[in-house]
């Protein structure tokens, strides 16, 4: 049967998702599942696994009914994930002993306090691009090894570590390969950036055994067959990438000094570097960007930590909102937020200022103020963050990027498009199709199994959808930055221990 599809699993934060897109890139066919999220103290975040495995599987299923094809007519399947967030599950039954802890916790905050009281941050930076966070999964997996006294089971190679990328492969590919691909092992602080491997000194340093780590693979080629029984025939899964680093791809940034802005449950920015990675990081991180023929490419990253999360809160805790898609029209029933800042840092603020200690901050309030202020504020809150992610890349790099391409659920609201551009004081660029980062394991996958020869031959399936110029006047730019950057400030410190 010819082979006329490729299939992206993009296993998210908040939901698991299937996407069947044409050889050109066109998405033939969607389906996305909700998964609960677990709340067990505040400040921690975990995962169901069984439920992450549960709604993958059936959202592949159902996305290739709803396309039509045959699942012969499937080339390869790619996977993006969520990264950082940790597993540890038997290698005899592929059982979890725990839930999955999820990149945005902050269990482990002490643990890391405790690596930087050392004197550490300067090594595991030089080693990893990484400054360190209880967001990564180093400490997470350490936590799970103390506190579930799985020390000498690691030891001895019973269990397996991974991130979603690696859980899914070894639940998904027949014959259960224990694997990693180098972008998502560039998020564990275990990982050495420029000798693209586990990393001796980083592993004793955190007294985590090698025994218990998946093999590093590239972010394109063949890992091995989906499991039959999933969708009656054995398709090639050819490609595995982090979440951020398949938009990247997605978004035919190629070249050094091309930028893109994911909004998904996070703001992530990641900014191509080339062959090498970036020396100076201003409070941003040095990562992969992917790796294709045992060839690394590097990017500077970004990351916020509630972005299209804080819209989520808007609907389920507040109740401000009904659907997400709702925060739009609210939003543009006032002309701004009558000064109200809303400053998102439910799990602690990422780059540029790393707080693992911050705390949400709403301020500015007066008795006029009502819902719609508070819904525009959260908005602009998505906005303000990356702001300050795209002026720290500028400082660093020497020169400020003449556009900024932006996907994920949340760029397809216009207004808070247009509030970027206009903060940015730079074109906002949105492509036709948003879903790149499933986008982008696909073009990976069909790389992985030779219908493209080379990322550039993918670059001509992008295109441009709209532009949002920047109409906001400069002293009024400066204006809020300062007046948000004063919110920020309040907001720091606020759970550390006195």
């Amino acid at each position: 049967m010819t082979k006329r599809a490729l299939v992206a699993l993009d296993q998210g934060t908040t939901s698991s998702r299937a996407i069947v897109f044409d050889l050109q890139g066109n998405m033939l066919a969607m389906c996305n599942e909700e998964f609960p999220q677990i709340y067990p103290q505040p400040g921690w975040v975990e995962h169901d696994p069984k439920q992450i495995l549960r709604t993958q599987i059936s959202s592949l299923q159902r996305a290739v009914r709803r396309s039509g094809l045959h699942p012969e007519e499937i080339a390869a399947i790619g996977i993006t994930n969520q990264r950082e967030t940790t597993l540890l599950w038997r290698r005899d039954t592929g059982e979890c002993v725990h839930n999955a802890i999820v990149w945005q916790c902050r269990r482990t905050a002490g643990e890391v306090d405790a690596l930087k009281a050392r004197g550490l941050s300067d090594e595991i930076q030089k080693r990893t691009g990484l400054i360190p966070d209880a967001y990564f999964s180093g400490t997470k997996l350490r936590w799970l090894l103390q506190n579930c006294h799985l020390q000498e089971q690691a030891a001895s190679g019973v269990l397996c570590f991974g991130t979603i990328d690696s859980f899914l492969a070894w639940h998904l590919v027949s014959g259960h390969p224990h694997v990693i691909d180098a972008t998502n092992a560039s998020r564990t602080m275990l990982f050495n950036l420029r000798e693209q491997r586990w990393d001796e000194k980083l592993l004793e340093m955190l007294e985590i055994p090698e025994a218990c780590l998946p093999t590093i693979v590239d972010s394109s080629g063949v890992i091995g067959t989906l499991d039959p029984e999933i969708l009656g025939v054995p398709i090639p899964v050819a490609a595995m990438a982090g979440d951020q680093h398949a938009s990247l791809f997605g978004q035919a940034c190629f070249h050094p000094g091309d930028v893109k802005n994911t909004h998904g449950t996070g703001c992530f920015m990641l900014m191509n570097t080339g062959s090498q990675p970036a020396d100076k990081t201003g409070g941003l991180l040095s990562t992969m960007a992917w790796r294709t023929g045992g060839k690394p490419q590097f990017a500077t990253e970004g990351s916020v930590f509630i972005g299209g999360a804080v819209i989520q809160w808007l609907r389920d805790e507040l109740q401000l909102i009904h659907t997400a898609s709702e925060s739009e029209a609210v939003a543009a029933t006032v002309p701004d937020t009558g000064g109200v800042y809303l400053v998102p840092a439910f799990t602690g603020l990422g780059a540029p200022w790393w707080d693992m200690y911050s705390r949400g901050l709403l301020i500015g309030l007066t008795r006029g103020t009502g819902r719609a202020h508070i819904v525009r504020a959260a908005l602009e809150s998505i906005a303000f963050q990356s702001s300050d992610l795209l002026e720290t890349m500028a400082e660093d790099c020497g020169f400020k990027p003449t556009e900024l391409k932006v996907d994920g659920g949340a760029s397809a609201n216009s207004l808070l498009m247009q509030f970027e551009a206009d903060i940015m004081g730079i074109p906002v660029v949105r492509p036709q199709v948003m879903e790149t980062t499933a986008l982008g394991a696909a073009f990976l996958a069909g790389m992985g199994v030779g219908i493209y020869a080379s990322p550039e031959e993918t670059a001509q399936f992008w295109k441009r959808d709209l532009t949002f110029e920047p109409k906001m006047p400069d002293a009024e730019r400066r204006e809020r930055l300062q007046q948000w950057h004063k919110a920020v400030e309040r907001s720091r410190k606020w759970a550390e221990e006195t």
